[in-house]
């Protein structure tokens, strides 16, 4: 999986905000899973306890990233696509899968995991510096549908021959999620995850929250915002991480009815309850545009959003406004 840097953790950001307490010592760890470096800040008191919770968060995240990767043959993705079908999927996939589905049904396909065969259409064609011809894309086309992915507990499978899937819109959100969880069952309440989305939970001192500085989909030394968060997970989506043409108009978000990139928007972030629904969701919007990208979040409870066009212009929803501070 390929980690989408679009999030640059602002630590030393805000240090004088809030009141002056003495902070609690900082804690921090590091791992290599989906493709990159990730990592987990703890702030807390009893650096044995901090180092024994960071542990176990890295390897519930690497464990996601084995489960779900496209690339690792063990993986259980790997083999989906490989095979068309898989026995005894493994119950964390299920529940990836599962929120998949129901992404799907709420943003009308905008949101579809089974667009993997147009990613290879693309990432094919881009090795000889073309784009792929009519024709290999009605194939691929024909490959993509979230209707077509069928799974229960004893089994997944794909519908139509050809089909595969990618998780890369929600893997690394589920994997802070679990990371989060991990933390929690050993007493850390204060803590920032950086599995590529973030999760913030606690404050990072007394009277301090977690700074998140969100980029500028055009400048990758910029950023728009400065996000304060306590117990909220972010996730941003953009046009620039994964390019198969130089202009950013062909990338690695699909629109799954029109078989190439959404023309629309160059980043998208979201603030949502969970990791696992910021990530599918900043993915999403990327598609649906922003008026009803905004439309949507503003019926679904604890969604904020901050959408920017590829002109540059930048839309916040009130909540992401309240939490942000100008960069």
């Amino acid at each position: 999986m390929k980690r989408r840097t679009v999030l640059a953790a602002s630590m030393g950001l805000l240090a004088g905000a809030g009141a002056a307490s003495p902070p609690a010592r900082l804690h921090k760890a590091a791992a290599q899973a989906f493709g990159t470096t990730i990592t987990v800040t703890v702030a807390h008191d009893d650096g044995a306890q901090a180092q024994a919770a960071m542990a176990a968060a890295l390897h519930e995240a690497q464990a996601v990233d084995k489960l779900m990767s496209i690339y690792h043959p063990a993986s259980q993705v790997f083999r989906l696509n490989r095979d068309g079908a898989l026995t005894e999927p493994d119950a964390r996939l299920l529940v990836v899968l599962a929120q998949a589905r129901a992404l799907s049904q709420l943003t009308d396909g905008a949101f579809d995991v089974t667009v993997q065969p147009l990613w290879l259409a693309y990432s094919e064609a881009a090795r000889r510096g073309l784009l792929p011809d009519a024709q290999v894309l009605r194939q691929a086309r024909s490959r993509v549908g979230w209707r077509n992915l069928s799974f229960r507990r004893s089994e997944a499978r794909f519908l139509l021959p050809g089909m595969s899937i990618t998780l890369n819109g929600l893997a690394q959100g589920y994997a802070a999620d679990l990371a989060l969880a991990a933390l929690r069952r050993h007493g850390i309440r204060n803590a920032l995850l950086d599995t590529g989305e973030f999760a913030a939970s606690g404050m990072k001192a007394p009277g301090q929250l977690w700074a998140l500085g969100i980029r500028d989909p055009r400048d990758s030394q910029s950023c728009t915002d400065i996000v304060l968060a306590r117990d909220r997970c972010i996730a941003t989506s953009g046009d620039y991480e994964a390019v198969f043409t130089q202009d950013r108009v062909h990338h690695h978000i699909f629109d799954p009815e029109r078989g190439d990139s959404p023309p629309e928007l160059a980043g998208v972030t979201v603030l949502a309850p969970s990791a696992l629904l910021a990530d599918g969701l900043s993915t999403a919007f990327m598609v649906m545009g922003a008026k009803k990208s905004h439309a949507l979040a503003g019926r679904l409870p604890g969604i904020d959003l901050l959408t920017v066009d590829k002109q540059g212009n930048a839309r916040r929803s009130p909540g992401f406004a309240a939490a942000a501070v100008p960069a």
